[in-house]
C-alpha cells in the first residue's frame, strides 16, 4: 500500500501554559507543570508514531491547535528533525468540538485519497508502534477501530473508506464529549449504522495527578 493511502494523524494543542491538560493543570495546581508534560507526552507520540508510520507504511501528520502559521512552520521543523520523521506535516486541526474537528482531519485525509486514516491524541504514555500498527490491519477487514480508554473514552479511532463514507459523521454526532459515555456511545451508534467494529487493548490517558504519579516512576 503506498503511504499515502495511509494516514497517521496525531492531535495535539501547542504545549503553552495556559492553553494544555487544563484538567491535569487543575489537578496538580501548575500549568506550566502540565504544559511541560504535554510537550513530553506530544514528543513521546511522535517518536511512537513515526516509527509505526515506517513500518505501515503511512503519512504523519500533527494537527495542532493554539498555533498560528508562522509558529506552525517553526515547530515543524524542529519536530521533523527531533520525530525522525521529514515527511512530517503540521495542519490546523479546525474549528467546533472535539467530533467536528476529528471528523474535518478524517474528510481532509479521504479527500486526499487516503483507504485508511487513524486519528491518535497526546495523552497515553503507554503508547507503542505496535499498537498502531496493530489498528491499520484491523481496518483491513473493520470498517472502525477504537482504541479503549480507562475512563470510558477512547484513545484511538480510525476508519476505512467504506466506513467512513457509511457512517462517519454519524459516529461523532450526539456523543457526549469528556464524559465516561463516550465510547459506549459510539458503539451503540456503529451497531447502528451497521458499521463491524474491532477494538484494541485499553489504556489510561494522562489528564490527573493520579494518572501522572505511574508515569514518573517510570
Amino acid at each position: 500500500m503506498a503511504i499515502a493511502r495511509r494516514q497517521l494523524v496525531v492531535l495535539a494543542r501547542w504545549p503553552a501554559p495556559g492553553r494544555c491538560k487544563r484538567r491535569l493543570a487543575a489537578s496538580i495546581g501548575s500549568s506550566t507543570r502540565a504544559a511541560a508534560v504535554q510537550r513530553q507526552l506530544t514528543d513521546h507520540t511522535l517518536a511512537v508514531a513515526a516509527q509505526a508510520a515506517a513500518s505501515c507504511p503511512a503519512q504523519l501528520s500533527l494537527a495542532v491547535d493554539g498555533l498560528g502559521p508562522g509558529a506552525s512552520r517553526r515547530w515543524q521543523q524542529q519536530l521533523q528533525a527531533s520525530s525522525g520523521c521529514p515527511s512530517l506535516q503540521l495542519v490546523p486541526q479546525g474549528n467546533g468540538n472535539l467530533g467536528c474537528r476529528m471528523h474535518g482531519q478524517l474528510r481532509r485525509c479521504f479527500a486526499a485519497g487516503a483507504e485508511q486514516v487513524v486519528l491518535i491524541g497526546t495523552d497515553l504514555p503507554g503508547l507503542e508502534p505496535g499498537d498502531l500498527d496493530q489498528a491499520f490491519a484491523q481496518l483491513n477487514q473493520a470498517s472502525v477501530v477504537l482504541g479503549p480508554a480507562l475512563d470510558g473514552g477512547y484513545w484511538l479511532i480510525g476508519f476505512n473508506r467504506e466506513g467512513f463514507l457509511n457512517g462517519s459523521r454519524r459516529l461523532m454526532s450526539g456523543i457526549t464529549w469528556g464524559s465516561d459515555q463516550v465510547l459506549q456511545q459510539s458503539l451503540k451508534q456503529a451497531a447502528q449504522l451497521a458499521l463491524p467494529v474491532a477494538l484494541l487493548r485499553q489504556q489510561s490517558d494522562l489528564d490527573t495527578a493520579a494518572s501522572l504519579r505511574p508515569w514518573l516512576r517510570r
